[in-house]
């Protein structure tokens, strides 16, 4: 399976709860695949949707905050996932979408290949699952709904040549329609 083919099903399920998406590919599918003024896009900054993700789900702990976020974009902050462990948000929902590369500038390998995230994921005091079948995501998706986080869940996955379309919101734009769903939210 591919990133936009896992990442379809996953917005079926979670539907319009917020989303902070890594840059990228990763962003350019989401806002293909479900353009929404609660999503997030990472404009730049690799590495940094899951801290600005734990900014969020702190600040709005009755939302579900999801992080769609990449291995080469976590392995660049994997700082994050201790302070995110350490401060333990219930509403934190971290999705790792792992190809093993960092498709968005050429395809580089990662060492994820080598690091399996999950485990330190896990090790961070996250509850965490791993996605190897599209047939896996909506039995888990639905599952964690009724659970606390911090949640990691690893979906692994392979390269591809799909090519989604570029963003084309600006980022003040992005980040001041992102800040009003939440509010309209709370």
């Amino acid at each position: 399976m591919i990133r936009k083919e896992a990442m379809k099903i996953i917005l079926e399920i979670i539907d319009e709860e917020p989303i902070i998406s890594a840059n990228g590919f990763m962003s350019r599918d989401l806002f293909e695949l479900k353009e929404k003024e609660s999503n997030f896009y990472m404009i730049g900054s690799m590495g940094l949707a899951s801290s600005i993700g734990l900014g969020v789900a702190l600040k709005n702990p009755r939302k579900k905050i999801h992080i769609f976020d990449g291995d080469g974009n976590i392995l660049m902050n994997l700082g994050s996932l201790v302070t995110i462990g350490s401060l333990k948000p219930k509403n934190f929902i971290h999705i790792i979408f792992d190809n093993k590369a960092h498709e968005s500038t050429g395809g580089q390998p990662t060492n994820s290949k080598i690091i399996e995230l999950e485990k330190i994921a896990k090790v961070a005091k996250f509850k965490t699952y791993k996605i190897s079948k599209k047939q896996q995501i909506k039995k888990i998706f639905y599952k964690i709904k009724k659970e606390n986080g911090p949640i990691c869940i690893l979906v692994k996955i392979e390269k591809s040549n799909v090519r989604s379309i570029r963003v084309d919101i600006t980022p003040p734009n992005i980040k001041t329609r992102f800040m009003k769903s939440l509010k309209w939210m709370q």
